[in-house]
């Protein structure tokens, strides 16, 4: 039986709805498709910043401003298409130029954050640190008060925007305390000093003597040989710190009051080693007064291409004083 025309008319009318509807849906299922898999035109990474607890649309929002992606809705259906809306981690990412926005969904999924690294030499101060602390712009909070020197490992550090600086001083405190326990106990027999405070002491000494790690072993060898005989150290870096407290370098020659001020640090008036040390050693001086060099030198100086030249007598060590003297005034002329 024939339906009537206004039951065609509605039928027709149904039918070419759900033939638009479905056509819409393959179109925009196909657009979806190519879209989500099509580069970006940025010819620079974009370095971006996603807050914690930001949800898909806003993430896919902050993209697209960025230029990362090119639709935000292609990302945003493309995440929940994909069933990993629940899976993209907050964090500072950096995104290469031609990302698709699946590449960068499954950066953002991975969590694939960028790591920052801050490098504290061997050798430096508190002081210096708390400066590159305070330089590292991608740390976060305020200081606490930084130890005192000899506490924390120069190593290189690496974290993420938004660790707290008080955060990265805990983990430099515990890198040397690690270093401590795994040095001390294979330390030489019969060294002039009982405890591990007392090696920081000296190993600081050595880092702060000579910038070269063949020499540190022989450095410390010549310390320890004086220690034992019960010499004055009569080293310039610990007159330094004396008149600088380590806050600055002294940017000038040491004087002859400086090396006769009354300070427990000034090992050119007092034996022994100075109360505590001058700088953070690093593992390399650590491991160098731990276990020194077998030495007759007592004495060094510095032979003017780096290093130093050391003497086991005195008159021999005037001798390679008066040369360091002579290149001294060569260069100065020169």
């Amino acid at each position: 039986m024939a339906l009537a025309a206004p039951y065609r008319r509605a039928l027709i009318w149904i039918v070419a709805s759900i033939v638009i509807v479905v056509a819409a849906c393959i179109a925009g299922w196909i657009y979806l498709d190519q879209n989500f898999e099509s580069a970006n035109t940025l010819d620079t990474p974009r370095t971006l910043m996603l807050a914690p607890g930001s949800g898909v649309w806003e993430i896919a929002e902050a993209l697209y401003e960025a230029g990362v992606v090119e639709d935000p809705n292609v990302f945003a259906v493309g995440v929940w298409q994909s069933g990993h809306s629940s899976a993209l981690k907050a964090g500072e990412y950096v995104f290469p130029p031609g990302v698709t926005p699946r590449q960068a969904m499954e950066i953002i999924r991975a969590g694939r954050i960028v790591e920052h690294r801050l490098t504290i030499p061997e050798g430096v101060t508190s002081a210096d640190i708390g400066r590159l602390l305070e330089s590292a712009e991608a740390l976060a909070g305020d200081m606490a008060e930084i130890p005192p020197e000899g506490a924390l490992l120069p190593e290189t550090y690496f974290y993420r925007r938004g660790d707290s600086r008080t955060d990265l001083i805990h983990r430099m405190e515990a890198g040397m305390h690690r270093l401590m326990a795994e040095l001390w106990p294979n330390r030489a027999e019969n060294l002039p000093f009982d405890t591990p405070e007392q090696a920081l002491v000296l190993a600081s000494i050595v880092e702060k003597e000579t910038a070269l790690a063949a020499e540190r072993p022989q450095v410390a060898g010549v310390f320890v040989n004086r220690l034992r005989k019960d010499m004055r150290l009569q080293s310039d870096p610990t007159v330094i710190f004396a008149v600088t407290g380590g806050e600055a370098p002294l940017g000038r020659p040491l004087s002859k009051d400086d090396l006769a001020a009354d300070s427990p640090f000034n090992t050119y008036r007092h034996k022994g080693l100075p109360p505590r040390p001058i700088a953070h050693p690093g593992r390399e001086s650590l491991a160098a007064v731990l276990n020194p060099m077998a030495t007759e030198a007592l004495y060094f100086v510095a032979d003017g291409s780096g290093g130093h030249v050391f003497a086991a007598t005195l008159a021999e060590h005037n001798k390679n004083v008066a040369r360091w003297r002579k290149l001294q005034q060569k260069n100065a002329a020169d």
